[in-house]
């Protein structure tokens, strides 16, 4: 299998000015090709074409709630499964977040939300400590065989989180503490896991330097 990644890096605005804080990631293999690119300080703007439509739902929530501006143009064998398209836009998400974050120097470093949808409730950790980690618990029996919009099974919002979680550098910890409709607890994942992403990327102005006692992140 063919897999070729680039990342552009982030760029500044002049000499002595602060790095944007954006990146871009094409990724193509044989089963899909991704365009992404991701801004940071954004406003939670958001063009999305996975050509997965309950997952084009799902990553609209995630740009909105994190504020992060998102752009996803991608194309796969989805008369197959959407799994391959589904996973791979997390990589390359993950990918151009990490690019995004640099050195990671003056950030909030953690962040955490409770985030209801009507039944569904939903916490969500995110340390972003460059240490790949992921808990996800407490998804009712069955979901994950779900199929949510007829396309999009349960199991595919664990796949996300696993494939953000390892390209990014995230410890991220996702609890569904309660829920009956497979929409509303997918889509409770996702909004909380934006917003905890949301506080622990965010600039801390008391924050100098890496906010970690190792020097690094």
């Amino acid at each position: 299998m063919s897999d070729q990644s680039t990342v552009l890096p982030a760029t500044s605005t002049g000499p002595g000015a602060a790095a944007h804080r954006t990146a871009s990631v094409s990724r193509t293999t044989s089963e899909s090709s991704i365009e992404l690119s991701i801004n940071l300080d954004g406003t939670g703007a958001s063009s999305i074409e996975s050509s997965v439509p309950f997952y084009d739902h799902l990553l609209t929530a995630l740009s909105k709630h994190s504020l992060i501006d998102l752009t996803v143009k991608a194309s796969g064998d989805t008369h197959i499964d959407v799994h391959h398209t589904v996973e791979d836009i997390g990589i390359a998400f993950g990918t151009a977040l990490r690019q995004a974050l640099g050195d990671k120097a003056g950030i909030r470093r953690y962040g955490d939300a409770l985030v209801p949808l009507d039944e569904a409730l939903v916490q969500a950790v995110v340390d972003v400590s460059g240490r790949p980690y992921l808990v996800h618990s407490g998804e009712p029996e069955g979901f994950e065989f779900h199929l949510i919009g007829g396309h999009f099974t349960g199991s595919m919002v664990r796949h996300v989180f696993e494939a953000i979680t390892f390209h990014a550098g995230l410890t991220v910890h996702v609890t569904v503490q309660g829920g009956r409709d497979p929409h509303h607890i997918a889509e409770a994942e996702f909004k909380a896991f934006a917003r905890a992403l949301r506080a622990a990327v965010e600039p801390d102005p008391r924050v100098t330097g890496i906010p970690s006692t190792k020097g690094a992140l």
